[in-house]
């Protein structure tokens, strides 16, 4: 997908200014923090609230954006709450993809002479080199760290992940699946690392949302529960991946 430069973009000498590399920012800004006002832009980019109403239009008239109401939680000011900007589904095509139609087609023949039981190993096989990689940056971390550090690692791999609270305890939020399409059929990708995150974290987690399901974010929470070492990948593999303490998945 291309960002046309807007019918309304400034020029010098008569020639229209590609202004797409900023509207690239934009719309990469939305999609590593999620749902944003106009003003959050504003303040992220360091552009006048004029020059990203200009580019929320263009975005929003290529199809890679669109607008949404704001939640309001608590007491409510007057006037209507401002508008929040989300990155659709063909403005998350835009972004790469590590897997494409060829390698949906290599699962299905997988499934067709392994079985789901093949599925899922080659899920948590695609996930063991990432988990190597993660582990010691976890173990190094203070137990209370570990979620921050996950976050950043997984940003890392362009997973564009951050990490929010609520009263019953923490949230990893990724905002770019780059196996989404592949995910979309086969949910076993995002079971294999919703067991790999209970693992590193050494936590139950509780997969609320996918990106695959339709949902604006891959949601993970993490009670408030005393931590535990982290787990090496060898002695989980005897585990049973429907044991509620590892993971759990909630009902779409």
């Amino acid at each position: 997908m291309k960002y046309n430069a807007s019918p309304d973009a400034p020029s010098h000498d008569g020639a229209v200014v590609d202004d797409a590399p900023t509207r690239e920012r934009v719309a990469t800004t939305i999609l590593e923090h999620g749902a944003s006002t106009a003003a959050d832009l504003a303040e992220r980019l360091h552009l006048t609230p004029a020059a990203v109403r200009r580019h929320l239009d263009q975005l929003l008239a290529d199809g890679v954006l669109e607008a949404r109401d704001q939640r309001i939680t608590g007491h409510r000011g007057r006037g209507r709450p401002a508008k929040v900007f989300v990155i659709t589904d063909a403005g998350r095509d835009h972004f790469a993809h590590a897997y494409d139609e060829l390698a949906a087609g290599a699962m299905r023949y997988l499934k067709e002479t392994g079985g789901e039981d093949a599925v899922m190993a080659f899920a948590r096989r695609r996930l063991s080199d990432l988990e190597d990689r993660y582990r010691p940056l976890l173990a190094m971390a203070e137990p209370e760290d570990r979620t921050t550090v996950l976050a950043e690692a997984l940003s890392q791999d362009g997973y564009a992940a951050s990490v929010g609270s609520t009263r019953a305890g923490e949230q990893i939020c990724q905002h770019h699946c780059p196996v989404a399409h592949v995910a979309e059929e086969f949910p076993q990708m995002c079971e294999a690392e919703t067991e790999m995150f209970a693992r590193l974290l050494g936590s139950h987690v509780q997969r609320l949302a996918t990106i695959a399901h339709g949902d604006g974010v891959c949601t993970t929470h993490l009670p408030h529960i005393p931590i535990t070492p982290v787990t090496s990948a060898k002695s989980a593999k005897s585990a049973k991946t429907t044991d509620p303490t590892t993971a759990e998945r909630l009902p779409s």
